[in-house]
């Protein structure tokens, strides 16, 4: 009995042996297997320094050099227009007239008053001189001459007013009235705009803000003109950043005659004075965040951490990096936003 008991015991020890082995090798193969499915696939690029292009561009918009809307200072019913948009015009050339039959009336009569009062200080002034009348007496026949004269100068500038003049050199821009129209007093009658000369707004960063200097030399291009470059140059730097903490740059630009310019257009602004410089720069595609609070994934053994990093100049579609990365570094450029901190990944070729 015992020698048949003692084959069988040591047959199902193993078994048991050899089913124990077989459970713990799936299980390890199956956790080495999700070991493996949890590294997350990402695309990297080396760090390395570079040749930033010169020519940092922008975008901005042009505006002429300048815009005025004609206002009437006198109402009234419109009598003749002579001009039509798209006139250019001098400054002093006639616009147009308003009727003006009141205010002849008007300058009549101060004329009168003023003659007469200027006739009554005259012959009060001799019988002064006569000791005739005292000097109050004369002082009064003064003023009335002086009030009347103001009178009259108002009632000129009134009957001026009815013939409504070009403010500045330029081009009709608008037309706001017709013929026959009745005018409101401070009503706006026309706009024209100055594009001899043009300006382009745009606002550029702090750094490459203290790089310009009032009269550098730009280069602009635009959609409208393909391959034509226009030749301008900074007319001035803001003192004060915006809300932004960016820098307002206006650009001084004289209007083409081939290729004529006008207000309201895209402009893409190169600036040719900033100068060339070797720094280190990554795709901005590797960017997480925004340039202010710029942040990358480094790899450093198969792991991504996350680091904070200082952008300054951008050119083209690279970012240079002032802070927070050494040269033959990896920094992540696809697959960031899968990640977190302390990430295990494996890079893809």
């Amino acid at each position: 009995m015992k020698k048949v008991l003692f084959p069988l015991i040591t047959a199902i020890i193993v078994i048991t042996i050899i089913v124990l082995l077989f459970v713990l090798g799936k299980k390890k193969e199956k956790s080495g297997r999700q070991e493996i499915l949890s590294d997350i696939p990402v695309n990297v690029v080396t760090c390395k320094k570079q040749l930033l292009s010169n020519l940092v561009s922008m975008v901005g918009v042009i505006d002429p050099n300048n815009d005025v809307d004609i206002i009437s200072e006198a109402h009234g019913i419109v009598k003749t227009i002579h001009f039509k948009i798209g006139d250019n015009v001098k400054k002093g050339t006639l616009l147009l007239e308003i009727d003006d039959l009141v205010c002849q009336s008007d300058m009549a009569h101060s004329e009168i008053n003023y003659f007469k009062s200027k006739r009554d200080f005259e012959r009060n002034k001799t019988l002064y001189e006569q000791n005739s009348i005292s000097a109050a007496q004369l002082d009064l026949s003064r003023l009335d001459m002086q009030s009347a004269e103001n009178d009259m100068t108002r009632s000129q500038k009134a009957l001026d007013d009815t013939r409504i003049k070009a403010t500045i050199t330029g081009t009709i821009n608008t037309k706001n009235i017709n013929e026959g129209t009745y005018v409101q007093l401070n009503s706006v009658i026309a706009n024209i705009v100055d594009i001899s000369t043009l300006k382009v707004n745009v606002n550029v960063s702090e750094k490459d803000a203290f790089m310009l200097h009032p009269g550098d030399s730009v280069e602009i291009t635009t959609d409208v003109y393909p391959g034509a470059v226009f030749h301008g140059c900074v007319d001035n730097i803001a003192s004060k950043a915006d809300k932004e903490h960016t820098f307002p740059v206006q650009i001084k630009l004289p209007n083409s005659k081939e290729n004529l310019l006008k207000g309201g257009m895209f402009a893409r602004v190169y600036f040719t004075s900033i100068t060339s410089r070797n720094a280190i720069a990554i795709p901005r595609e590797a960017l997480i965040g925004s340039v202010k609070n710029a942040q990358v994934y480094v790899i450093y053994q198969n792991i991504a951490r996350l680091r904070t990093i200082t952008i300054g100049r951008e050119s083209d579609q690279f970012l240079e990096v002032l802070d927070g990365l050494k040269e033959g570094e990896q920094v992540v450029t696809s697959g960031q936003y899968n990640l977190s901190d302390n990430s295990k990944v494996v890079i893809v070729k």
